[in-house]
């Protein structure tokens, strides 16, 4: 079962991960309010307004916007809210916008420059075995890295014996580049992020990008949370976060195409 960002951050949240901070609003009213909101809890009026749909490359397609005042919230929030977004992986038809997340601005400055990483955790089915597969170049199609510079994406296996071993997030908070406080983080933030894999019974957790922010933080940007329907009836409340509207248009999407075959 597909689920939105905001709700897949909200499950990392429960389990210790850091999240960028944000607000869920289906009205540009509603949106304006989560704007202040977070303008008090971090001192900023930059936000980050973020179409809610099942599917990746919103920000390609227009769908992820940078604010800087409250007018533009409600501007862009207007122009977000009942747009047909189209992405790389909605096809030409594209998805109905009904949300939009209001999120912080974790691209501050500070005194180091912020990197993104590209991190997932999911299930090597060839191997039986969990992995994180993770990359320097975050932000960026991991398919397209893959084709063009395999030698930027690594894998870790897990052993499901004994779990995720604390030298194996070291590893990879090293092979990251990490250093001093954002190694530090980094550990704890792949500790946490698997644990919360394993604990929700999910089938894969794609946070692209991790951040590491200006003050060496480091967290979760984007969060593409797939749970396993099979397990859901240990879940009964990520089982009630289903979208029936995304349901509905990807019935519909099926419906038309067994029509025109």
């Amino acid at each position: 079962m597909n689920i939105h960002e905001y709700q897949g951050k909200a499950i990392l949240k429960s389990f210790g991960v850091r999240v960028q901070e944000g607000i869920l609003a289906e009205t540009p009213e509603e949106a304006v309010a989560a704007a202040q909101k977070l303008k008090e809890d971090f001192n900023s009026d930059w936000v980050v307004v973020k179409a809610q749909i099942h599917a990746g490359g919103r920000g390609k397609g227009g769908g992820v916007k940078l604010a800087k005042n409250h007018d533009q919230v409600k501007e862009l929030t207007n122009q977000i809210i009942g747009m047909q977004l189209v992405t790389p992986q909605t096809g030409p038809e594209g998805k109905l916008v009904s949300k939009v997340l209001v999120a912080q601005d974790v691209y501050y400055p500070g005194e180091s420059e912020t990197k993104e990483y590209y991190m997932s955790v999911l299930l090597d089915r060839a191997k039986g075995r969990n992995i994180i597969m993770y990359s320097t170049e975050g932000g960026m199609d991991i398919e397209e890295v893959a084709h063009s510079t395999p030698d930027k994406i690594f894998k870790e296996d897990i052993d499901p014996k004994v779990g995720l071993q604390g030298f194996q997030a070291r590893k990879i908070a090293f092979n990251l580049g990490t250093s001093g406080d954002a190694f530090k983080d980094m550990v704890k933030f792949i500790t946490a992020l698997y644990k919360a894999y394993e604990a929700t019974d999910s089938s894969q957790f794609e946070i692209n990008p991790v951040l590491k922010t200006s003050d060496n933080k480091i967290l979760a940007v984007d969060a593409k949370v797939n749970l396993d329907d099979d397990a859901l009836y240990r879940h009964a409340d990520y089982a009630a976060m289903r979208d029936t509207a995304e349901k509905t248009q990807l019935k519909l999407k099926q419906a038309k195409a067994t029509l025109t075959m």
